[in-house]
């Protein structure tokens, strides 16, 4: 079943004592100029901060080398190629970013835990235990404008492992690029004398034509009134991961159309869509939405320079009514999926630039909307600061963004039988995360589907968790 046994120990108490935030400045002299990011960095609903976390054991061969120092070193010599990060954003006319290139710095916290790692748990997965002591918000610093643009916290363990939290000011970077920036503090921390990737920042490449003109269909930026107070409500929010391994896969792939090829990403994209509109017990006809955040890079031609870091994503929906999706097979939603990531190009991305600008840079629909964004192939799990690879890396939490609770991160994991697979954060008022449970062990133990009625409510099968 796709539910947490033996995971993380959400309930396990501990105190962290952090020293006083620093700011971190290039180890050189950098040049004083202002950027712009593209038109697709500087949409509403990238100005949020992303937290990102990796879990470092204790390597012997390493003894008393301090994990904070060695990474604190390695920070401020990347930040000479990567500057920008060490700036501070502005605001000029139509909303427009620029980086104020001044070498301000990014924040840093040093801190120790009474906790070792082996305390977590033997599988490491959202939610974590004291995830704010552990990725310090400090105030004043989570503003979009004129604030840090990274904040790094590393945490010693008592068994001589470390956390490395990080929160990124998302308008300066996709998944992508956040790995690429922290592979180069990696390298530069495990001895390197230089990045093996040369960033490029040339973010004209995803700005508007002049003039713009929206030539493709872009319904992820509607304007929709929430008239029946369908966004979700923030008190009594539950957070949980589902861990998805061979055995869980098979079983939903049983619900794909024998006529019809799907990944694996695009059957569980289906199927925890169609389980999470069934919890929220929508009225029958509302429209409900599925975005999936992708990747356009290998679509843009002329492609993008090689070390490019900043946002080259897409937001593609597919749209349908609640009764229509949980009425219908999965092969119906499973279309619908499979119809957002054709949607996508060259043109669809000049398109969607060209639309910020004209529609003053809007954050995407959130009225009954499901965000989906896969970090598989990020590469978080890669980073080796000289400590090993990382017992877990990857985004902090479920539910982050703009609007909390509308995204979900596929993160790649290995549970604690030694079984390679996905997890996925959820995060659902707690009767909805209920009825969530519930359907989707009903896919997986092969049980009937359950629609949602015409009155809009919701007819169970319990199965053993």
């Amino acid at each position: 079943m796709a539910h947490s046994i033996g995971g993380t120990k959400t309930s396990l108490m501990f105190n962290v004592t952090r020293r006083a935030p620093e700011l971190i400045a290039p180890a050189r002299p950098t040049p004083y100029e202002f950027k712009e990011l593209s038109d697709i960095d500087d949409q509403d609903g990238l100005r949020f901060q992303i937290p990102v976390i990796l879990f470092y054991r204790n390597e012997e061969k390493h003894s008393g080398r301090d994990p904070a120092r060695v990474i604190k070193e390695a920070v401020a010599k990347a930040l000479v190629l990567y500057y920008p990060f060490a700036g501070r954003l502005r605001e000029k006319a139509g909303r427009k970013l620029v980086v104020e290139c001044n070498g301000e710095g990014i924040m840093f916290i040093e801190a120790d835990a009474d906790v070792s790692l082996e305390d977590f748990g033997d599988a490491l997965q959202p939610p974590f235990p004291r995830l704010e002591e552990l990725v310090f918000d400090v105030p004043g610093s989570t503003d979009v404008l004129g604030t840090p643009l990274i904040l790094i916290q590393v945490t010693r363990l008592k068994c001589g492992g470390f956390i490395l939290a990080l929160r990124l000011n998302h308008t300066m970077a996709d998944a992508p690029g956040l790995v690429q920036f922290m592979n180069a503090v990696a390298e530069l921390a495990r001895g390197a004398q230089s990045p093996s990737i040369k960033p490029a920042w040339e973010r004209h490449h995803l700005c508007a034509r002049d003039p713009p003109r929206a030539t493709c269909e872009h319904r992820e930026y509607e304007e929709v009134a929430d008239t029946k107070g369908t966004i979700i409500p923030l008190d009594d929010m539950v957070h949980k991961s589902f861990f998805f391994g061979p055995t869980e896969i098979a079983a939903l792939k049983r619900f794909v159309p024998p006529h019809v090829k799907s990944s694996t990403f695009e059957i569980l994209t289906a199927c925890l869509w169609r389980c999470r509109t069934i919890a929220l017990q929508p009225d029958p006809e509302e429209i409900v939405r599925i975005m999936c955040i992708f990747n356009a890079r290998p679509l843009l031609n002329p492609p993008l320079p090689s070390g490019y870091y900043g946002n080259a994503f897409a937001f593609p929906v597919a749209i349908s009514s609640a009764s229509k999706l949980s009425n219908n097979p999965i092969g119906y939603a499973l279309e619908l999926v499979k119809k957002t990531k054709a949607a996508v190009s060259h043109e669809y991305m000049q398109s969607l630039a060209d639309l910020m600008v004209l529609k003053g840079r809007p954050h995407f629909t959130v009225v009954r909307t499901f965000v989906v964004s896969d970090v598989t192939r990020a590469g978080f799990a890669d980073l080796d600061y000289g400590w090993g690879l990382p017992a877990y890396g990857g985004p902090a939490k479920g539910g982050v963004g703009a609007i909390p609770g509308v995204a979900s991160f596929y993160i790649p994991f290995k549970n604690g039988k030694g079984e390679k697979g996905i997890v996925i954060p959820l995060c659902l008022p707690s009767n909805a995360m209920e009825i969530f449970v519930k359907e989707l062990n009903g896919l997986l133990s092969g049980n009937p589907e359950h629609p949602i009625g015409r009155s809009g409510s919701t007819t169970f099968i319990s199965s053993s968790l």
